[in-house]
């Protein structure tokens, strides 16, 4: 099994989680090789990590990126979200020619059970695995040329063809696609990655990539709102609630941020304590923001539709005004 991350050192001690829980579970997987593309990962974040690896005796290999922007070569804005994202992009350019098939995982990701399954899946001819987002903004899907029925995919966890990627051209035609809509999208990687390889995608099941807030959604509200979904059975969707093989912390409700209150937090906190960054302490000043988001969670499990109210009207607010406090530090 080949994995992929890519990390700047702000998210170092999560990929340190990540990493280590991905060891960890698939300890009886014969040959595990982690490559780590590096935007500017640190002398002490490096030695920390390979410690890890030494620990469970698999091979990590760091691969620098250097300044993203030399990469991209025109204006881009990832709005909310730090450049780093985009790095996903160039795993066809950063990784050995020899490497032709790889899974990448965000560093914001717990690996809870072993991945064999996953790694040995069939792709049937796509260019890579996905898990889809059903909840993902209509205008957000309407820019990048999907339409309601279509399939939304989440780029947390990627099952990738390499040796496809690479003789499509698929990084070349990322970056045009990016660039013909002005270097700014409201998901930047993953919805320059929804747009270009619309319909070469295979729906992952859910376990591979469980949202955390999706614990308090109902299957039924999902396909009513995005049809496509009903490729997820409900039985997928409520298995993957129970026992997720890879959680996702996506969205606000962190496990390293202090008052959260998210139900699979424990998970990260258990991994982040074998790791050389355990004792770290939490994030704080948001503790009312925690407090509230999770009211929120259970609001939706019995009035779903005053969720949709609420990110329909501020969803986008927020991702504008994180930008901003981003553009200030």
């Amino acid at each position: 099994m080949i994995v992929v991350y890519s990390s700047n050192d702000a998210y170092a001690r999560h990929l340190a989680v990540s990493m280590y829980s991905l060891f960890e579970q698939n300890k009886n997987c014969r040959e595990l090789v982690v490559y780590v593309l590096s935007l500017g990962l640190s002398e002490d974040s490096l030695k920390r990590l390979e410690k890890i690896g030494e620990q469970y005796g698999r091979k990590l290999v760091f691969a620098e990126m250097g300044d993203l922007k030399d990469r991209i070569r025109f204006q881009a804005d990832t709005g909310a979200y730090d450049l780093s994202i985009m790095s996903r992009l160039f795993m066809g350019e950063m990784l050995p020619d020899s490497v032709e098939k790889v899974l990448y995982l965000d560093c914001d990701t717990v690996v809870a059970r072993p991945l064999g399954k996953l790694w040995n899946m069939d792709l049937e001819g796509n260019i890579i695995g996905a898990v889809m987002e059903p909840t993902i903004y209509q205008a957000v899907k309407e820019s990048i040329g999907i339409g309601r029925e279509q399939p939304y995919f989440n780029s947390g966890v990627l099952l990738t063809d390499l040796k496809q990627w690479r003789e499509k051209e698929i990084q070349k035609r990322l970056l045009e696609f990016w660039q013909q809509k002005g270097g700014k999208l409201f998901a930047s990687d993953q919805d320059v990655l929804n747009g270009v390889l619309k319909g070469q995608i295979k729906p992952l099941p859910p376990t591979y990539n469980f949202f955390t807030n999706y614990r308090y959604f109902s299957y039924g509200d999902l396909i009513r709102r995005s049809p496509s979904y009903k490729a997820v059975t409900e039985k997928m969707f409520s298995d993957a609630k129970r026992h997720p093989a890879v959680i996702h912390y996506m969205g606000d409700e962190r496990p390293w941020i202090a008052g959260n209150l998210n139900h699979y937090r424990r998970a990260y906190e258990m991994y982040l304590a074998q790791t050389p960054w355990a004792g770290t302490p939490k994030e704080k000043g948001k503790e009312a923001y925690m407090l509230a988001y999770h009211l929120l969670d259970y609001v939706t499990a019995v009035w779903p539709e005053i969720r949709w109210i609420i990110s329909g009207k501020l969803g986008m607010r927020v991702a504008e005004s994180r930008a901003k406090n981003r553009d200030r530090q």
